[in-house]
């Protein structure tokens, strides 16, 4: 990608993890550790990768993405309203009755969320579903879900992966946000996924490993999924949790907790100034 690409989606990351800040704090809930370790994944699926259209969120045509670690709904809202699916300004209202915007992505009610989520193990099963219905539909779309690397200890998944590796989903591309931690602590610690490359390579899965915050990675990624045929593709990507956050950053504390009052100041004013300094290259 050109320079100017890559400073446009830096950009746009330190406002989605702005978003991601909004919303938490104006909730006083949620989860903004994970979604602070995707919102470089977020932001390349929604400004680079996906052909989608926001003033059509319903365009059946469109390449669909799966949120299959639903409570990182801060996240993908926060990319969805950068995106232009819905004001960047109700991104505060987040958990807040009668809000559309719920702790989990409700594709009843959040224009550009294309399935409900919030069981952990889920989100996959239906993104596989998804891949094989288009097949079946002759439609070129291609399909996309977000795993965190926590959610893989469900067994659910596993039947999901040799689902895909049996019907050779080649339009299909699971995601896995390895940034360590989950709620209880660190993941190898409450129940180890490891070697994830290796488990998913055993199940048939083309896997690509990057950087999650290297946006060169993460397109180069993309095109080897796009480049493979006759087997679905895995990219696992090493990320920081609370990627942008000092105080959040390598946290497992910061999994499903917001911001007061004064850290809300402290996280929006360390990002504004990423924001400045990549505005300023």
């Amino acid at each position: 990608m050109t320079a100017s690409e890559k400073k446009q989606l830096m950009a746009a990351a330190c406002r989605v993890r702005m978003g991601v800040i909004e919303g938490t704090h104006g909730a006083k809930a949620g989860h903004p550790g994970g979604s602070l370790s995707a919102a470089d994944l977020f932001t390349y699926l929604y400004f680079k990768e996906l052909n989608i259209d926001p003033q059509n969120p319903k365009w059946e045509e469109r390449d669909r993405f799966v949120l299959s670690k639903g409570h990182t709904a801060p996240g993908l809202y926060a990319a969805l309203a950068e995106r232009g699916f819905f004001p960047v300004s109700d991104l505060p209202t987040l958990r807040h009755i009668d809000s559309y915007l719920q702790g989990h992505p409700n594709m009843n009610t959040v224009p550009g969320v294309d399935m409900s989520t919030g069981s952990l193990g889920q989100g996959i099963s239906a993104a596989a579903g998804m891949a094989l219905a288009a097949r079946h539909m002759g439609k070129a779309c291609r399909v996309y879900t977000l795993l965190g690397d926590g959610e893989i200890q469900e067994g659910q998944v596993w039947e999901a992966m040799m689902f895909a590796h049996h019907y050779k989903l080649d339009n299909f591309c699971a995601i896995i946000d390895n940034n360590g931690l989950q709620i209880d602590g660190k993941v190898d610690e409450v129940m180890s996924p490891y070697p994830i490359p290796e488990k998913l390579r055993a199940f048939g899965w083309n896997v690509v490993e990057i950087d999650g915050h290297d946006f060169d990675q993460i397109e180069g990624a993309f095109a080897r999924a796009k480049e493979t045929k006759g087997a679905p593709t895995a990219i696992v990507m090493k990320t920081l949790k609370g990627k942008g956050v000092s105080y959040m950053e390598g946290q497992a504390g910061w999994h499903g907790k917001a911001p007061n009052d004064e850290e809300y100041e402290i996280a929006m004013a360390e990002l504004r100034a990423q924001l400045a300094e990549v505005e300023a290259m």
